[in-house]
């Protein structure tokens, strides 16, 4: 595809013409669609959409678009983000000990496959830092506990303004956010082990072996104040069986850790996750 690209993401109480009326603020003003889809959710009496075009040709400039889209969105309802594909996203990184996933990211970003940019990782320990300059990033430390976690937060907080930070990666940072600190800053997206909404919290493969399941999952949603409640963004499972130890659970979580986390990181880079209430729709 040749050149930028203008996404909007809308969600508003479900009537009729609403497509037309979303399609024909592009086509009058010179703009030519890509991608465009779509979701009513009945039970909500909402309307969820996903459109793209390009902006070569398109007759506002970036600045008035806005404004410009809002007058139509205004008398709907309607709850809207716009995006521009060369705006590129700056990332932070959490970790604790475990580099799968953090590794998982790092070569994918290394082979430009996530359209963003690792700025920093931020760990509550210091064994990965050996990672971070491998691949040239800086990497803060900053251990926590129960005395010094609010202040640890604020400068986390700090951090993240000096660095422009727009989404936090929790690539298995071993550590619960507090509220306050979501509040300043709700961008997050978490990994859990586990196929939620089973075996929230601590240990799950050791709880999935105990109960004997028969297949086990991985999760990435948002993070919200609620632990392990967030919107889900992507999950998938894969088959165990009784002849599996928890060692086992583990190696093949991990595999489905890396997977679901990196499409959840590129599916929101892409701007195809739209939040509503609790739930999300995914324009994959």
């Amino acid at each position: 595809m040749n050149g930028p690209t203008a996404t909007l993401l809308i969600s508003c109480p479900d009537q009729q013409g609403l497509v037309a009326k979303f399609a024909n603020f592009i086509y009058a003003n010179g703009g030519n669609i890509i991608h465009a889809d779509q979701h009513t959710d009945f039970e909500a009496g909402l309307f969820l959409a996903r459109i793209e075009w390009q902006l070569e040709g398109f007759n506002l400039s970036r600045d008035m678009i806005a404004p410009a889209f809002a007058a139509i969105a205004k008398p709907l309802q309607a709850v809207w983000d716009i995006h521009f594909s060369d705006t590129i996203p700056r990332l932070a990184l959490w970790v604790t000990k475990q580099d799968h996933c953090l590794l998982d990211l790092l070569w994918r970003w290394q082979a430009k496959e996530l359209p963003a940019e690792i700025a920093l990782i931020i760990s509550n320990h210091q064994k990965l830092e050996a990672i971070a300059q491998q691949f040239g990033l800086d990497f803060h430390h900053l251990s926590i506990n129960k005395e010094n976690k609010i202040q640890q937060e604020a400068r986390q907080l700090e951090l993240l303004r000096q660095e422009r930070i727009d989404l936090i990666v929790l690539a298995k940072y071993m550590q619960i956010l507090t509220p306050e600190f979501i509040h300043h800053f709700p961008n997050v997206i978490n990994i859990h082990h586990s196929f939620l909404p089973a075996f929230a919290g601590a240990n799950p493969y050791h709880r999935a072996h105990e109960r004997g399941v028969k297949i086990i999952g991985a999760t990435a949603h948002f993070v919200t104040a609620d632990l392990d409640e967030g919107p889900i963004i992507e999950q998938d499972v894969v088959r165990v069986s009784h002849r599996d130890t928890i060692a086992d659970l583990t190696r093949k979580g991990k595999d489905l850790e890396r997977v679901v986390l990196a499409r959840a990181v590129r599916l929101h880079l892409q701007h195809r996750v739209l939040v509503y209430g609790n739930r999300t729709v995914v324009f994959a």
